[in-house]
């Protein structure tokens, strides 16, 4: 199959933080989601045509951090910060999707983004199968998504809210190609616990509920457990949070013995046993 060629816009930084300058740089288009964290709309760049997606997110006060920029420390928006680790190196394209402009407006935050066309996000695309996706596509899904997670690990990142609806797909090849999107839960990674419950609750491991305490690479991999579990099953592991604590969802038995022993390391109940981000790289399933 061919492989994709990644599209990376140039990132377009301005120094203007008006939503005048906002207007006049960029066109706003049709909404294509809205959440608990703001609403995102279709939109793109006036000067050269490029995609965009444009993220609004007002009402909550926006979490911020330190960051030092020009040899100075200012405190900028978290979720800007955890975007700025990806922007592009000489490694070759990111897994997320580029942050390319943000203005703060003191009582609304607007990000700019990457919007890669055609794409859509893996709960609509899972859709579109009708029910589970062929465990070959989901292998093809699950690598990717693996290697992503390896990438924001890498850069010091922790999504905290891997799901369906923040995966989005690039369909324009014959190989699909996987994005990471919304970081709003997002934080960086440490080495300690985590102590404060932020995503999605079904989408949690059960150390949150039980210990109230998690640690980031763990959550990562049984998030990625729940995901892969949804293509091939055609729905969710867990309907409530109760089930996380105490249900141990069945396997298809038309999975593959690898996928079954893969996904069972992923969706692990005891965070000491739960598979590692590097030991699934090197898993025979992914082979």
């Amino acid at each position: 199959m061919e492989e994709p060629t990644p599209y990376i816009p140039r990132p377009c930084f301005l120094q203007g933080r008006s939503a005048t300058i906002f207007e006049a740089t960029y066109e706003q288009q049709q909404l294509l989601g809205e959440g608990g964290c703001g609403a995102v709309y279709a939109g793109f760049r006036r000067a050269d045509n490029v995609p965009v997606a444009i993220k609004h997110m007002s009402g909550s006060p926006v979490k911020q951090t330190s960051v030092i920029q020009d040899g100075k420390k200012q405190r900028i928006p978290l979720e800007v910060a955890l975007l700025q680790k990806f922007q592009a190196t000489d490694s070759g394209p990111s897994a997320v999707v580029a942050l390319l402009d943000w203005f703060d407006l003191g009582e609304e935050l607007i990000l700019v983004l990457e919007r890669p066309v055609p794409c859509m996000d893996l709960f609509d695309y899972l859709s579109t199968w009708g029910s589970n996706i062929p465990e070959r596509q989901a292998k093809v899904i699950a690598k990717q998504l693996l290697d992503a997670l390896i990438e924001i690990e890498s850069r010091g990142v922790f999504h905290r809210d891997i799901k369906l609806e923040n995966i989005l797909i690039e369909t324009g090849s014959d190989v699909p190609r996987v994005r990471i999107i919304d970081f709003g839960c997002g934080t960086f990674m440490k080495e300690g616990f985590y102590t404060a419950a932020a995503g999605t609750l079904e989408d949690l491991p059960p150390e949150v509920f039980l210990n109230s305490r998690y640690q980031g690479s763990q959550t990562s991999v049984w998030q990625l457990g729940v995901v892969l579990y949804a293509l091939v099953h055609g729905g969710l592991p867990f309907d409530e949070v109760q089930d996380v604590v105490h249900v141990n969802p069945g396997l298809s038995r038309s999975l593959s013995i690898s996928c079954q022993n893969f996904l069972k390391g992923c969706l692990s109940k005891d965070p000491e046993t739960r598979s590692t981000l590097e030991s699934l790289k090197g898993h025979p399933w992914l082979r």
